[in-house]
């Protein structure tokens, strides 16, 4: 993967060119990236970069533990694993040995709205990477003792991951209560239960219901020609049959209509807080009903950056600064857009001393301050200069276009979204944002989870680690 400029001239370079486009407002242009569709459902997206003879090569399916069934949570990020067990062609761990071998790097990952599955190779490459990819979408195939195996795998992953780690099982806890209907409230990696009576079938059931031409897209960035790769995509990608994908429920999440508390008590060296808030889905043009929302959803996402998206900011000069500090860490996030509904999110450790319900009405405070007091026009360019910035540094990078363009096409957006939400961000005013911060935060879309540290056992002995997952 490209990285950022390291030699010092490059980096003022680059950095003088930043500053220039921030004084102007707009950002660098770059080529648009071409989208079109084969005969099959299958759509394609080109987008052309030449600094380097490298490519990224995605498959992006819309699917994720979203789209997932009470009972067989986690089998999304399973069939996942089982993408790399083989086709009729190829054997177990034989994919990942061809990209290696065409001198690339691959991996895949699961989240609760798509899947990918990613390949980046020498731009020569491509074409290779692209019968492989195609020939797995199609005819993954194993046999069910290979699924036993892998299965373990996952098991060993959630232990690790989840299971050994408070502040994650926590996570998991708060999801479960704060959402009903929607599918976020399972986690991505299943519920342990779920996996212990996980069956080969299920898997293949699953491959068959949502990998459709139809429901996936293929996302190539780099040193190409977009004519050359739609001839491959017709070549390798387009003989697959078209096929109906299944139904989707809307499953739309009930309202809240009171505060939901949870606890955690776990071994831990430190207490957490985690409080989160439903709040509206930004979209780039909104239906008439849902302007208002779609604009708060842009000034909850400038108050997250103002309380905590910088060294500084308002969490961290008021929480944890000075003797009287209440917290160790704290922070502020909103979820902007996705096919579920979104939350905000204010967590944090609480410092020596100090509980969480310290640190709870700390952070409260400090949503109140603004819902009363309002924001600096100097926070609101700081944060809106930071957001243009980071904007600017992912297009040095092949991999991060790929994933943005995929994830854009898998949330249903336009692919120029990002630089529509730019547009709009640097309209967001002071007065919207604390308008949202008076609007949002009530008692009754509240949900808390708080981690309870219990004594660490240290005599507990490691497990032994499991091989074989593909992350």
């Amino acid at each position: 993967m490209p990285h950022h400029l390291s030699d010092a001239p490059s980096r003022w370079l680059w950095l003088l060119c930043l500053l220039y486009f921030i004084a102007l407002g707009t950002t660098p242009a770059r080529a648009q990236p071409v989208e079109f569709q084969l005969t099959n459902g299958l759509t394609v997206i080109v987008q052309p970069d030449r600094r380097a003879p490298t490519a990224v090569h995605m498959l992006w399916v819309r699917v994720g533990s979203l789209d997932e069934v009470d009972g067989t949570s986690g089998v999304a990020h399973v069939l996942e694993h089982m993408m790399f067990k083989g086709t009729d062609t190829l054997g177990a761990g034989e994919f990942s040995k061809r990209v290696a071998q065409l001198g690339g790097r691959e991996n895949a990952f699961t989240a609760r709205d798509y899947t990918g599955y990613f390949q980046q190779i020498p731009a020569t490459r491509l074409e290779d990477v692209m019968r492989l990819e195609a020939d797995r979408f199609a005819n993954n195939r194993w046999p069910d003792e290979a699924f036993r195996s892998e299965l373990e795998v996952v098991k060993e992953e959630r232990r690790s991951r989840v299971e050994d780690s408070p502040r994650a099982r926590l996570w998991e806890l708060l999801s479960a209560n704060a959402f009903v209907a929607s599918g976020y409230r399972r986690p991505i990696i299943g519920w342990m239960g779920d996996l212990d009576s996980l069956q080969p079938q299920d898997v293949r059931q699953f491959h068959r219901q949502w990998y459709a031409p139809s429901n996936a897209a293929v996302v190539v960035v780099g040193d190409v020609d977009v004519q050359q790769v739609r001839q491959w995509a017709e070549r390798h990608y387009g003989p697959i049959p078209a096929k109906a994908v299944a139904e989707r429920k809307p499953r739309p999440e009930p309202a809240q209509q009171g505060m939901r508390r949870v606890e955690l008590k776990a071994p831990a060296e430190q207490a957490y807080l985690a409080m989160t808030w439903r709040v509206p889905t930004w979209t780039p043009k909104p239906t008439p009903g849902l302007v208002g929302e779609s604009e708060d959803a842009l000034a909850l996402t400038v108050l997250a950056a103002v309380l905590g998206g910088y060294e500084g900011a308002r969490l961290d000069r008021a929480l944890m600064q000075g003797p009287d500090r209440v917290a160790d860490s704290a922070s502020a996030g909103n979820g902007l857009w996705g096919r579920g509904p979104q939350q905000f999110v204010l967590s944090g450790v609480p410092a020596p001393g100090k509980t969480v319900e310290q640190l709870e009405q700390a952070l409260r405070r400090e949503v109140a301050r603004i819902a009363q007091d309002g924001v600096s026009e100097a926070e609101l360019r700081r944060v809106k200069t930071q957001w243009v910035a980071a904007e600017v540094y992912k297009r040095d990078a092949l991999m991060t276009q790929a994933r943005e363009l995929g994830s854009l096409w898998a949330l249903g957006l336009p692919l120029d979204a990002s630089d529509q939400l730019i547009a709009a961000l640097r309209a967001v005013t002071a007065a919207q944002v604390q308008a949202v911060a008076a609007r949002y935060f009530a008692d009754d879309q509240l949900t808390v989870g708080v981690l309870r540290p219990q004594p660490m056992d240290s005599s507990a002995a490691r497990r032994p680690q499991l091989t074989g997952g593909r992350h």
